[in-house]
Formats: structure tokens, sequence, C-alpha cells
């Protein structure tokens, strides 16, 4: 798949304009039978943005995005442009305003394809929640030709439009994995950045203290291009770091001027499969080539990661969505009374994934069960977070798989604990609020793609991109 910077150098050499790289992906994104768009963007309804960036091109002034076709996750707010968190409740929502992110993509000359189809508000591992139908991964078993695989979730629309190349890149949003693990099942890159790096404002929230906006790429490089744009405080977001930006595009393909050292966590290898175990293995001997010490490190926070994150997220996943009552916003179901209004939007407008989830979110904030689940589970991310901080006095990287397993077939995973499971290697990271990137490493014996993590320290991103793009180039998983 071409870069951002190949094809910026064919724009700028006059080898292909604007208008024909849109159409070009337009009539991919057309043609496509994944289900990875909720809503596309035609040529026409693009034209004055297309014209003003063929304009800066022509008199050599483009911008950094200039002319590059963009999927968005259907969770960020687009002026004129219907959002739907992928949600019968917000079918009909077109929002009058730019969420912060998609605002900078706009103001560096990005072009937005369309909106890309997700798990509902979010909530899903698989993008089979979707009101709009599964999203399907362009990745085929090699052994079982004829089934159809989950992308991962929830910005599963985003990586599997990434790796069908429909569109250069995509931005998602990552909760407790969602934009990690749907890069890990679709061989391409996903970066969740620091938590507070990328305004939440104009973000369909799920849950507040754990959201974070991030690229899906076909490279590090492309990941380091977007990260530069969607990276800035937002005086409007509380929780938007005002921290000073780097250029991260900096260190990218650069060697360290230092001795650097990765940790991997043994806790973390447990009960891996043999195709996970090898990814980690070659990973190692590749790091070795790069003069990368390697020390084993351990947590003693792990096994209660998952658990503390689904009592988390739910808990404010049930806050954030009780705005949506078919009075205020949302699909308005029918009722003689207040409350049949209330129960019929809700239960109507909601999947069977999110209401389970507001039900566990109301269940643990309620009297007599806050102080027993959701306290509990807020002292037990402290120490999460402080867990991540003692292995960071002794290495610079911490290094997992990013997914227990390859995509799986649309339909297998019925149970909601096995789904949830998918996050394993993920959680921690996101309820440390840390940044974590997953590259594709290599092939399982199903010919699918799987992806390896790694974990920076806060606001560490310039480094981390830097030490991804030295990896990537070890595995030449694109060439």
């Amino acid at each position: 798949m071409p870069t951002i910077k190949e094809i910026k150098n064919q724009l700028s050499n006059k080898n292909i304009s604007v208008q024909e790289l849109y159409n070009v992906y337009y009539d991919k994104a057309k043609k496509s039978k994944l289900n990875s768009f909720n809503h596309l963007l035609d040529p026409e309804y693009n034209k004055e943005n297309i014209n003003s960036s063929q304009a800066r091109y022509n008199e050599g002034k483009d911008l950094s995005l200039d002319g590059i076709p963009l999927g968005i996750k259907d969770l960020f707010c687009t002026k004129g442009v219907p959002t739907t968190a992928s949600s019968k409740i917000l079918e009909k929502f077109i929002p009058e305003y730019e969420s912060h992110v998609t605002q900078n993509l706009l103001n560096d000359g990005s072009l937005f394809l369309g909106k890309n189809n997700c798990d509902e508000f979010a909530m899903g591992s698989s993008n089979e929640t979707s009101f709009f139908g599964p999203v399907i991964n362009p990745w085929k078993n090699k052994n079982n030709t004829d089934s159809q695989l989950v992308p991962g979730g929830s910005s599963g629309g985003s990586a599997s439009a990434v790796a069908e190349g429909i569109c250069v890149a995509s931005i998602g949003t990552d909760t407790g994995g969602s934009i990690r693990q749907p890069a890990s099942l679709c061989g391409v890159v996903g970066l969740k950045p620091t938590f507070g790096s990328c305004s939440r404002w104009g973000v369909v929230a799920f849950a507040s203290s754990l959201d974070q906006a991030g690229p899906i790429t076909n490279s590090v490089e492309d990941a380091a291009y977007l990260l530069n744009s969607i990276s800035s405080h937002d005086p409007n977001d509380s929780t938007c770091s005002n921290h000073k930006r780097e250029n991260f595009l900096e260190g990218v393909g650069k060697g360290f001027d230092r001795p650097i050292t990765v940790g991997i966590p043994s806790d973390y290898l447990k009960d891996i499969n043999s195709d996970i175990a090898e990814q980690i293995e070659n990973t190692k001997k590749h790091l070795s080539k790069l003069n990368v010490n390697i020390v084993d490190v351990e947590f003693t926070t792990t096994d209660f990661a998952l658990s503390t994150y689904y009592i988390i997220a739910p808990a404010e996943a049930s806050s954030n969505l009780a705005r949506y009552d078919g009075i205020r916003y949302g699909y308005r179901g029918c009722g003689n009374t207040l409350e049949e209004i209330y129960v019929n939007s809700r239960s109507e407008g909601f999947g069977e994934e999110v209401i389970r989830r507001i039900l566990i979110g109301t269940y643990v904030l309620s009297a007599g069960y806050y102080d027993a689940y959701y306290r509990k589970a807020q002292k037990v991310r402290k120490l999460i977070k402080n867990d991540f901080q003692r292995i960071y006095n002794e290495v610079d990287f911490i290094l997992t798989p990013t997914t227990p397993n390859e995509a799986f077939q649309i339909g297998e995973k019925l149970d909601p604990i096995s789904m949830y499971m998918n996050d394993i290697f993920t959680v921690p990271t996101s309820l440390a609020g840390l940044p974590a990137i997953s590259l594709p490493s290599g092939l399982s014996k199903n010919g699918l793609p799987l992806g390896i993590q790694l974990i920076g320290n806060y606001f560490q991103e310039k480094s981390l991109l830097q030490m991804a793009s030295l990896l990537e180039k070890e595995f030449c998983f694109n060439e």
C-alpha cells in the first residue's frame, strides 16, 4: 500500500491530481463488500476541499496531509455528516459542529472519505455489535477460505478499510484496545496515544477516563503523520494535556544514540498459543539484531486488569449513555407515559451488548455496591499504574502480544466472557493511560496476521514510534 509520503510525492510531482486520487479511493470503497463504511462522501461533496488542496499543490504550499483520503470512525462528530456510533439510537444524528480531532485533520488538508463502521458505541471486540451489521476482515484463513472473519473491534471498520486499501489511513478510538486489537487482526499498525494527548471533544463518549483517539495506518511513519495532526491541546476538554508536543516524524527510521532496554512480562506469556509464542521469540531475535537489551519482567496486577476494566468502563458508560432517553437525544420509542417512552426508546435503540454494559455499570454504581465494586476497582487501577511505573524504572519499553489469538469467524464467539478475553493484553495499558502501538509481526499457521504490542512511558510517543519503526523494518511484513 502506498504511504502518505509516497502519495504526497506523487501529488507534488503532478503524477496524479487530488481529484483523481480521491476518485480512486472512493471507487474502491464503493465496490467493497466488507461493510467497513457506514457512510461514504462522494467526490461532489468534497469538491471544495479537493480544489483547495490541488491549488496548494500547484503553488507548492501543500499542508502535511493535503489531499490524503482518510476514513473516520463513526464516533467522531463531523459537521453536516451523519454520526451514528453504529447505533440505531443515533441513526439520524447529523452534528452541527466538528470534533477537535477531525477539525485538526481538515486544517492539515486531509479529505474525509466517509465514516467507518464500528461496534455500537465502541462496545465490542469483533465489530459484530454494529446496528449496520458486522464488518468483514479482508484476510482469509488459508485452511478455510470460505469463512468470513471478524476484523476485531471496536474500530474494526477502520482497520478493515485500511487493510483492504480503500482509504490511506483511518482515525479510531481506543478504550480498552479498540485500535490495537483490530490492527493486529487485520495486519496493520494501530497506535493508542497517552490518555490526554488527543482531545475527546466531539467524540461520542463510551468511558471518559479511558477513551483516546488514535491512528490506524499501513506504516509507523503514517501513524506519526497523523499523530502530528491530531495531538494538540484543547481547552474544551478538561482531560486534554497541555504538554509540549514533539514532531513525531523526526525519530522514525533512526537508531537510538543510547542503550535501549525492552522488558517482556512473563505473566503475559503464561497461557499463549504456539503461534503467539513464536511471534514473541522472533521479535526477540529482531531486537537482538538492533542491539536492544531484553530483560524479563513480571507484573503483580495482570490477573486483576480485565475485571477492573469491566467494572470501570461499564460504570462510565452507564453514566454517559443516560442522556439517550428518547426525549433529549436520539431515537424515540412509542409510549403512553414518560416511563414507557424511556423504556421503549432505550430498549429498542440500544443493542444487546450496550444494554448489558449499561446494566453492569448501573449495578456497580448503585447504593450498597459502589464501595464493593467501583471504588475498589479504582484502587486496583492505581495499583496497575504503579506496577507499570515500577517496571519503567528498569526498562524503556515493554513488549507483549497484542491479542491472544488470530482473527476468528464471524459468529464464532457468542459468550460475552470469551469475547472480553480478546482484550486481555491491551486493557492494562489503557487502565494506566500509557501509549502503545501494535505492529504486524508475522502470520499464523492459518496465514492470518498477528501483532506485537510495544508500550511506552507517558508522553513518550516519539521514542515509541522510533522503536516501532526499527522493528517494522526488521519484520518486513508489507514487503
